[in-house]
């Protein structure tokens, strides 16, 4: 009697029933952007955005060590407030969009932070250079993850050192600071 009551806690204990599955949503390329501002001749801010974003977002709400974020950003369809700083921002001064078509993030870890509100670590790559970065971001209406949701709104910011990225040219001119702000739409 005893043996069977330990395998029936044992059972219980290991069943996936009484754990939530991971939901992994798709990015919605069409309605996801993601803006760059920086500094220029020391006071103005020049601004750009890129587009066709790509990727999965995958959550847990009872176990964040399951959550995971995939992002592939194609630097082609970046464009900033006008084409000369657009063609600037691809070539190899900076970008070099010809030799490295795409920016990748990788999380490592999101931890929940309450209220809807979290913080991403991972890896971004720029032009096959890899650096950590750390991400705020929060669920639209910071709202909590719900798993029945066919939907998923993310909004999350960072800054990062450009030069730490071999984008190291015109320091005089622009600062190395990037503000990056994201802003996510994905479905199951």
């Amino acid at each position: 009697m005893i043996r069977a009551a330990c395998l029936c806690t044992l059972f219980a204990l290991t069943s996936p029933v009484l754990y939530a599955a991971p939901v992994t949503y798709a990015i919605t390329p069409d309605k996801t952007l993601i803006g760059l501002s920086w500094r220029a001749f020391g006071h103005d801010f020049s601004q750009a955005r890129l587009q066709g974003v790509t990727g999965t977002i995958t959550l847990n709400p009872d176990e964040d060590r399951d959550d995971r974020i995939e992002v592939t950003i194609p630097v082609g369809t970046l464009v900033a407030s006008n084409s000369l700083l657009t063609w600037q921002l691809k070539s190899d001064l900076f970008f070099d969009a010809e030799r490295y078509p795409r920016i990748h993030f990788v999380s490592s870890r999101v931890a929940s932070l309450g209220g809807g509100n979290y913080r991403i670590f991972g890896e971004l790559t720029v032009k096959a250079v890899s650096r950590p970065v750390v991400m705020l971001a929060s669920l639209d209406g910071n709202k909590t993850i719900d798993p029945a949701s066919r939907s998923l709104a993310l909004h999350a910011s960072t800054a990062i050192s450009r030069s730490a990225f071999g984008m190291d040219r015109l320091v005089g001119v622009v600062d190395d600071r990037v503000n990056i702000a994201l802003t996510i739409a994905a479905q199951r």
